[in-house]
């Protein structure tokens, strides 16, 4: 537990200290929110919703490919592949904590008749899902370039696709439209309980699909290999 605390604290440190990334973080949910805020209440919540899902999905690509660097050396020091990803992960995800915090505070005070509760929930699932989404992007496409525009089409089609349609389902975010549309419509049930098992299990299948390929990453790094001397 140690060493997986040290990587959640080497990751947070890394991303808070780059204070211009920091507020990029936090002006993207806000855009989002801003744009569709004179639409309609639903509009504009489920905005923020994607807002937060990319902005923790960038925060964690970029953190998987800073951390290649130092990866050999924790490796040497001991470090297990499970030590690094899942240390990363729980520092991402106490950072998408963080930047979720205050938007639920805004919508507390700028919307009235919303399921405040279930506003929460939707948060955390684009939280849970946004970043081990990012880490296997990073872990795929060590160019952040290319894992961008990737993360920047997975957006754009949770926004133009219809909800209702089940390709909308193998989309990483549907949870928090099913979950936003109870909260904002105060629609039956059905919805948030859909939301939330969408979201438990994209999360698993992500975390496993991240355990994967950063395991199989880091034992072809050649540091690993035995040097034979003759």
């Amino acid at each position: 537990m140690r060493r997986l605390s040290t990587v959640a604290e080497m990751t947070l440190r890394e991303l808070i200290r780059r204070r211009g990334v920091l507020a990029l973080l936090l002006l993207l949910p806000m855009g989002f929110y801003l744009v569709r805020r004179d639409e309609a209440v639903g509009q504009s919540v489920r905005s923020l919703f994607l807002g937060i899902g990319w902005a923790v999905s960038t925060a964690a690509l970029f953190a998987t490919s800073a951390n290649r660097a130092i990866e050999p050396r924790l490796r040497m020091a001991g470090y297990h592949s499970h030590h690094l990803y899942l240390g990363r992960m729980l520092g991402l995800w106490t950072l998408g904590g963080l930047l979720a915090a205050p938007f639920l505070g805004l919508i507390m005070v700028d919307t009235t008749g919303v399921r405040l509760g279930a506003v929460t929930l939707a948060m955390a699932c684009c939280v849970a899902v946004a970043a081990p989404f990012g880490m296997l992007i990073g872990e795929l496409l060590p160019r952040e370039l290319e894992g961008t525009l990737l993360l920047l089409t997975a957006v754009a089609l949770q926004m133009t696709i219809d909800p209702a349609t089940t390709t909308a389902r193998l989309t990483p975010f549907w949870s928090s439209r099913e979950i936003g549309t109870y909260a904002v419509d105060r629609t039956s049930q059905d919805y948030l309980e859909r939301g939330l098992a969408h979201g438990v299990a994209m999360t698993l299948l992500l975390v496993a699909a991240v355990a994967v390929t950063s395991t199989w990453r880091l034992r072809r790094r050649g540091h690993l290999r035995q040097v034979q001397t003759g």
